[in-house]
């Protein structure tokens, strides 16, 4: 369910992004650059930011994404809690759970949930767990415990299927604390041992099986990778929708930066 949503987001906005031009690394910003730069992650002293205030699609909490961003500091095991419990309890969860669960529940899947009011509470409750779980573990539990940065660092240049094969492959590639390249233990283990949890405690009886916790593992990560692409094109699908022109544009056409003058 969770991936056809995102299969259909993508291929609505894969004929927009391919006709774009290949476009180039990104170029470094000058000390002091245009207000309409809000989007670069730095701060007002010009230092990297942390997280991001970002929305995929102005309402979905994309807080974990950095753009245009090259040296920025690691999270401290209390940033990672902090922005996971920001995007987890955000406001607009809720009524994206309680989609999901209408889909579950027109579907009839996991069918020992019922019908009714009944029914749809528990795949209201079972929905927001089974997100809940896996933003913690997977971004805040096991990236602590590894030591591994949870965010993902939109590359912004090259073809479209050159960034869609870099996006994807962030769940097996990830940035360590150290800002090495390791790979993504957090994203595989955690995502697995998320849906075994959710699988054996708050599912139907019917349901706890082996099969369907890998069913739900290989959901997960599917879903997982697919969200990565979208946050990949997502500020160029923002640009197009704002008619925004691109951050290197704007900053080659940027007045120059001239000293004082004296009299």
């Amino acid at each position: 369910m969770f991936t056809r949503i995102l299969i259909a987001v993508t291929l609505w906005t894969a004929p927009i992004l391919a006709q774009q031009p290949q476009s180039q690394p990104p170029v470094p910003a000058p000390s002091s650059t245009p207000a309409a730069d809000a989007k670069t992650n730095t701060d007002e002293k010009g230092q990297g930011k942390a997280t991001s205030k970002d929305r995929l699609f102005f309402a979905l909490p994309n807080f974990l994404t950095l753009e245009n961003a090259n040296q920025v500091p690691p999270l401290t095991a209390g940033q990672k809690f902090k922005v996971v419990a920001r995007g987890s309890f955000d406001y607009v969860q809720y009524p994206w759970y309680g989609f999901l669960a209408g889909m579950s529940q027109a579907q009839n899947s996991e069918a020992g949930y019922g019908q009714g009011a009944q029914g749809y509470g528990k795949r209201f409750g079972a929905a927001m767990a089974d997100g809940t779980i896996e933003n913690f573990v997977t971004s805040a539990v096991l990236p602590s415990v590894l030591h591994q940065d949870p965010r993902f660092f939109q590359s912004g240049h090259g073809g479209f299927w050159h960034r869609t094969l870099y996006a994807c492959s962030r769940i097996f590639i990830t940035r360590g604390d150290s800002g090495k390249t390791q790979i993504n233990y957090s994203e595989i283990f955690g995502s697995s041992f998320s849906a075994a949890v959710s699988t054996y405690t708050y599912h139907p009886h019917e349901d706890k099986t082996l099969r369907n916790t890998a069913s739900v593992w290989g959901t997960e990560v599917g879903y997982d990778a697919l969200t990565y692409v979208v946050k990949e094109f997502w500020p160029d699908i923002r640009r197009k929708l704002r008619k925004e022109k691109p951050l290197k544009t704007r900053i080659l056409e940027a007045p120059a930066q001239s000293g004082p003058t004296h009299p």
